[in-house]
Formats: C-alpha cells, structure tokens, sequence
C-alpha cells in the first residue's frame, strides 16, 4: 500500500499508477453529484448542451452535503459520502462522456463501473462513512453551486479542498475491486461453513 497526494486536474498517467488498497488524499476541486446530478448532466450531454463546469480532470464526489448560508456564503456543514451503488446505472456513461478519472463515495460500485474503470482509465475511492464532520474539514470552501432546483443534497457543488481524504481505492485502472475481492471471500468462506454444518446457504 502507497500513499500519494495529488492537485486537481488529475490525469490518466496519475491514476494509471495506483493500485487497490493503496491511499490517496486530494487538494484542488472537486464537484458532488448524485443520481440526479448525474442524470441531468448525462441528458444535457446527450443533447449537445455545455456543463456549467468542466468534469474533466477532477473528482466526482457522490455526496449530499449538509450546507448554510452564513453572510449570503455557503459553507459546508457536513459531507460525509452517500451510498454509490445508486449511481451504478450512470457511472460508465459518466467516465466515458466527462473524462472523469477519479470517483470518491462509500461501499463500492459494480462490475459495470469497474469495467469502465478499466476501459477510460478511471478509479474509485471510497471515504470511511459515518465521518461526515470529517470530510467538511477539508473542504476550504465552496466555489460554485449549480442546478439548485434539485435541492442541495442532489445538486452539483463545486468545491475547493485541500488534502481531502484519506481516500483508498477500491477499484483501479485494471478493473481490480477490493469489493469484489472481499465478497468472493466472503461466499466462499460461507460455503466451507456451510459444509461444515452440512446445510447450504
């Protein structure tokens, strides 16, 4: 296991290098999008429309952070990652389309992301869930918001962040998934438990 730290916008030869299980921490930007964001900016590209950023290069973020406004500002309360199977359904078409390299949530993501992952040369990190306090802390301040009309938990936050993480990779370039490693092991330890007991799980 390897420790790096990059600045944003992060490249294909950056992330080429790492490999599950190794750890990472961010500075620079970094945008969250959930299923909504995602589907929005999936259907605008579809029709030839420009993104209010540039995804290339950076961090998506699967998160739906706690925000206020103090002053007419917005600050980020809490931003602990959301739960990223739900993007599943978007997250190859997202890579493919957006140049996004690096993925951060919780829990893991699918064969489909992993194949893509390995096709576009992109990873996913995941943050320890249950330290939303934590991630905020990073996060220096927010410097766009946009599609509002989501609500703030699924609209898209343009954030500044320094050193954010730390971020494991799940899942590399090759495809590799620290998740599907696990629950292989998992399975097979349940069906030697299951002979032992004589009955199948």
């Amino acid at each position: 296991m390897a420790e790096y730290h990059f600045n944003t916008p992060i490249s294909k030869e950056d992330v080429q290098k790492l490999k599950i299980g190794d750890v990472i921490y961010i500075s620079g930007v970094v945008f969250t999008a959930r299923d909504e964001a995602h589907e929005r900016a999936l259907e605008l590209a579809r029709k030839g429309e420009k993104m209010p950023i540039n995804f290339e290069g950076l961090a998506v973020y699967h998160c739906g952070p706690v925000v206020q406004k103090v002053n007419g500002q917005w600050e980020i309360v809490a931003a602990g990652p959301t739960t990223s199977t739900r993007m599943d359904l978007f997250e190859d078409e997202f890579i493919k389309t957006f140049n996004v390299n690096v993925v951060i949530g919780k829990g893991g993501m699918g064969q489909r992301t992993a194949k893509a992952m390995k096709e576009y040369k992109a990873i996913y990190t995941a943050f320890v869930g249950g330290a939303a306090v934590v991630a905020a802390r990073g996060i220096k301040r927010v410097k766009e918001v946009h599609w509002l009309d989501l609500g703030t938990p699924e609209c898209l936050w343009v954030l500044e962040v320094e050193n954010f993480g730390p971020l494991i990779v799940g899942i590399d370039t090759n495809g590799d998934s620290l998740f599907q490693i696990v629950t292989d092991e998992a399975k097979a330890n349940l069906s030697k438990i299951g002979e032992f007991l004589g009955i199948q799980f």
